[in-house]
């Protein structure tokens, strides 16, 4: 994915790969805590439940954990429209666009009555996840997910192995960097289901602030001279 000024400062960077991790995990908090103990992050929940109520034969229950599905799906295909060589050339800053989407969905999420419907704020978290996820998929070059942190601990503990015993170049760098995912993740998690115990639907407010800092940073960089550092590839 191509974006103009700054983005090669921002994009693909650890310090943007914390801020997103800690927002995927405060999301994943909000959506278990507050409503009905669903993590809309991770679809293969969905994905087994549906399969499990399936083959019993409880259809209605089975089609319950389809929503949350489309709404990834309908996520990930904002984020490839993006990509798109026509829109993109339109948007010119398909990072920031990304961006301001997720933070116009939350907003809506954290003025909704504490009252309205769990479902619909899961689809909508869901979808915003996905739409991180698509969007922002690397840090330092390396392949990340800063909405679930399994890969991400995997990776981590590949590359300290091959730090500590094959001596690898770069492997220690590497498990450094998905570590600190991880734990940012870990620190999001908390921090969302402590604030979503106090104020509910609201707590999606400080989700959506972490991503206008997040949109900052690239505001920020394009007036900064261009260094040399890894962006997304794509």
């Amino acid at each position: 994915m191509v974006e103009g000024g700054g983005t090669a400062q921002t994009a693909g960077t650890l310090r943007l790969g914390l801020l997103l991790a800690a927002a995927g995990g405060f999301l994943d908090a909000f959506t278990y805590v507050g409503h009905g103990g669903v993590f809309a992050n991770a679809q293969t929940g969905n994905v087994v439940l549906l399969g499990v109520f399936a083959a019993k034969g409880d259809w209605a229950a089975a089609l319950r954990h389809l929503p949350p599905l489309l709404a990834f799906f309908l996520g990930v295909f904002t984020a490839e429209t993006m990509r798109h060589p026509q829109l993109e050339a339109l948007l010119r800053r398909p990072f920031r666009a990304a961006l301001v989407a997720e933070i116009v969905v939350l907003a809506v999420i954290g003025a909704l009555p504490d009252s309205f419907a769990d479902t619909a704020i899961v689809l909508l978290v869901a979808f915003t996840a996905a739409l991180q996820n698509a969007t922002f998929s690397t840090v330092h070059g390396w392949s990340v997910n800063t909405t679930i942190t399994t890969g991400n601990l995997r990776t981590a503990s590949r590359a300290l192995y091959r730090a500590l015993f094959r001596h690898e170049p770069r492997a220690g760098e590497q498990a450094g960097v998905f570590g600190g995912i991880c734990l940012a993740f870990l620190i999001g998690a908390g921090l969302g289901a402590l604030v979503t115990a106090h104020i509910r639907n609201h707590a999606a407010w400080v989700a959506a602030g972490a991503l206008v800092l997040a949109l900052l940073m690239f505001v920020i960089d394009e007036h900064r001279p261009v260094r040399s550092v890894p962006s997304d590839p794509e």
